[in-house]
């Protein structure tokens, strides 16, 4: 759909042939070594068609050097810009036959090979595909999830992870109407669309309120200048009350990245984008682990980095009080010619939390925009920095808080840009 190529989105943009895109086909089959563990890396080929053509590939061990991640065992297919992971499943929020909106299971086998496994769809197809957001899922725990659909915007939806088959689903048609219920200008109203975050026993939830019916509905067209979180007490199934980030705009986005993290003690940080796709307003704000409330005595402002707020957040990675995100070193301009996606302007950067100095990283390029890809993963005690180039650099960084520096752990010479990397257990 021509609506998914918004010039807006944070999904990257056309990057060079350097990520040679090839059918795994062209590969030979690598011999079979299975494994109890493997590491899963996902790539993103295809940056001009907006449905992101790729490809998923596992390693029997820690990948080293420059590698391929285009052969017979890898998945591919599209929508692979990134992926959502809770312990040994990995979803995709978009069919990797189809580009269809949804959930999608990713199996990896013991001998590396890797399929697309069950699929749960919208109850309304028709729906899903006039609204981003279907699919934007969080996990509790093996058998248990929450999920939004389209079809049924003021609900959130429960689902089983393991045998990935709907629940049920929570009203939040009360919440939602508390405010604007008869304000002509909001054309759009849902619950979950765009940001859902379990934190405690209690299920995070946010409250569009969309001045569009037609393209872009939900995002950066938000009526209110305040973002509203519902909380809901998961054990109880019931919403208990809703919470403001003031004066911003746009939470989250709907692709993989979900946009928020949590720290070593609990504490929500959590993304918001600003007022319109380029920016304005954007910050971090953060939920402390025994709180239910937006923490008052603590936000980041994309001001605070730079004055003239001609930029955004788009990812954050916590660790120890520490954050990691990359941040554009140039103001952002949108459209097929601008910069926001496909130029190397995004540079990494940590923070202490207590003082809030922005530290650049060195060692790590500055790159184009993560979109639908984690900023940073840790696997085996490793924090990894996606670095992806324009200019044809590819691969994680491994990151050492000591001296705030990264250094080449591997590259990818076939199957794209990096999107995403994790270890599971094998079955």
């Amino acid at each position: 759909m021509k609506k998914r190529n918004l010039i807006g989105c944070i999904a990257l943009g056309v990057l060079s042939l350097w990520t040679t895109a090839c059918s795994k086909n062209d590969n030979p089959t690598p011999p079979v070594e299975e494994a109890s563990s493997r590491y899963v890396l996902i790539t993103l080929a295809d940056r001009v068609s907006g449905n992101k053509g790729g490809f998923i590939s596992s390693f029997a061990t820690y990948p080293t050097g420059v590698i391929s991640n285009a052969t017979a065992n890898s998945l591919e297919g599209q929508g692979m810009g990134g992926w959502r992971v809770h312990n040994n499943m990995i979803f995709k929020m978009f069919s990797t036959a189809g580009y269809v909106s949804g959930i999608e299971k990713i199996e990896v086998s013991k001998d590396g090979k890797v399929t697309a496994g069950k699929f749960i769809s919208s109850k309304i197809p028709t729906e899903a595909a006039k609204y981003f957001g279907t699919g934007n899922l969080v996990i509790q725990n093996d058998n248990a999830g929450y999920y939004w659909d389209a079809a049924e915007p003021l609900k959130v939806q429960k689902f089983n992870p393991a045998t990935m088959v709907n629940t049920g689903s929570i009203d939040l048609s009360a919440a939602v109407n508390a405010r604007g219920k008869d304000e002509a200008l909001i054309k759009f109203r849902a619950a979950g669309q765009k940001f859902l975050a379990i934190k405690a026993g209690k299920l995070y939830v946010n409250l569009t309120y969309a001045k569009n019916d037609a393209s872009q509905v939900g995002f950066f067209d938000d009526f209110y200048s305040d973002v509203y979180l519902a909380v809901v007490d998961i054990a109880t199934g019931t919403y208990e009350k809703t919470i403001t980030i003031k004066e911003t705009g746009s939470i989250a986005y709907i692709n993989e990245n979900h946009m928020y993290d949590f720290d070593t003690n609990g504490d929500l940080y959590i993304v918001t984008q600003g007022r319109t796709a380029v920016g304005g307003k954007s910050k971090i704000v953060r939920i402390k682990a025994a709180e239910t409330d937006i923490d008052s005595s603590w936000e980041l402002k994309f001001s605070d980095f730079r004055a003239a707020d001609d930029g955004k957040f788009t990812n954050v990675f916590a660790k120890d009080g520490r954050l990691i995100f990359t941040l554009n070193t140039e103001k952002l301009t949108g459209g097929a010619t601008g910069n926001i996606n496909s130029e190397d302007i995004w540079k990494f950067y940590s923070l202490n939390v207590s003082d809030r100095k922005f530290n650049a990283i060195a060692g790590v390029p500055t790159g184009t925009n993560p979109g639908a890809a984690m900023v940073a993963v840790e696997v085996d005690g490793k924090i990894l920095l996606r670095g992806a180039t324009k200019a044809g650099e590819n691969g994680y960084y491994e990151y050492n808080a000591a001296n705030n520096m990264a250094t080449s752990s591997f590259s990818v010479n076939v199957g794209g840009a990096v999107s995403g990397f994790v270890k599971v257990q094998t079955k």
